[in-house]
């Protein structure tokens, strides 16, 4: 019985033991697992949040959006913008006045003063503007504020990896220019020489065309791109959508217009049109004369009769 007893204690015992080495090892293992993926953890846990602000956000009417982009990445920020003016010419002022204190620029601007052909009588205008891109939201406010904004689009571009794997291929071509040079000084033959200079233009151009790839980002990520069409018009585009009266009201006073319009038309063509007119009219009068002295000379010269 007592070696029954102590058979069962030491066999025991050496459950225990191998319980706890288990845990041992397996929270060992954990650990290094833990540590071996801390990074493509983080990578996953920025992921969605990346991925949610990179949607592009949409609106309409004159509400702006205000984002906040999460820390330490990079972003391209587009935003197109639709709006309406009573005065294109003192909203084009006040936006240069608003682009030049923020620090921004205008990039490219198209104004359109309508056609006569086109049956347009009101102008427009399309405008590129760079704004630093913490103060893009100042912008679309002041844009809301002067005139009606039809439509809104704010797309947000994660280009992180892009960077920073720029970032890297330019780095590692700086340390490899770096090797070459210090080859060249103890190259001892002329086809070493060659060989080392051949690749050094090469790292080179690399070099510069890596580093260009970054001014170009660094520039994107700084100054965000806003794409602003502007349409002047007597009146602003309703944002409600109207009722059935409304519409009649509104469809009868714009036909109108549409009427007072054509006839203004009609009296600027005729005016234009004038010095032709009057030649065309002159013309149609002499024909119409030699017209009517034929007829008369054919009736007091009637033709001869034929004798058998």
């Amino acid at each position: 019985m007592k070696k029954n007893k102590l058979l069962c204690m030491l066999l025991t015992l050496l459950l225990v033991i191998g319980i706890l080495t288990g845990c041992g090892a397996a929270s060992k293992t954990a650990a290094s697992a833990n540590g071996a993926v801390s990074y493509d953890a983080a990578m996953q846990e920025a992921a969605p949040e990346a991925m949610a602000a990179e949607n592009s956000l949409t609106s309409s009417g004159s509400d702006t959006t205000t984002t906040i982009l999460p820390e330490n990445r990079k972003w391209i920020v587009t935003v197109n913008l639709s709006a309406e003016t009573e005065d294109l010419d003192a909203m084009t002022q006040s936006l240069q006045e608003t682009i030049s204190q923020l620090g921004g620029y205008v990039e490219d601007q198209t104004v359109y003063n309508g056609s006569a052909y086109a049956n347009r009588r009101y102008r427009s205008a399309s405008m590129t503007v760079r704004i630093p891109a913490d103060d893009v939201d100042k912008f679309t406010e002041e844009v809301a504020g002067i005139s009606n904004v039809v439509s809104q689009q704010k797309n947000l571009e994660d280009i992180t990896l892009q960077y920073v794997d720029t970032e890297s291929r330019l780095n590692a071509l700086e340390t490899e220019q770096t090797r070459l040079l210090e080859l060249l000084e103890q190259a001892e033959t002329t086809a070493d020489l060659l060989e080392i200079e051949a690749r050094l233009s090469e790292v080179r151009y690399q070099l510069e065309s890596a580093a260009s790839q970054l001014r170009l980002y660094d520039n994107q990520v700084d100054y965000a791109t806003i794409y602003l069409s502007i349409e002047e018009v007597q009146e602003y585009t309703p944002v409600e959508e109207p009722n059935l009266w409304e519409r009649i009201r509104d469809g009868f006073v714009s036909s109108l217009k549409g009427l007072g319009n054509g006839a203004v038309d009609l009296l600027v063509w005729v005016i234009v049109s004038s010095p032709y007119l009057v030649v065309l009219g002159a013309g149609i009068a002499l024909v119409v004369v030699l017209i009517r002295r034929s007829r008369k000379n054919k009736k007091s010269n009637p033709p001869a009769e034929t004798k058998e």
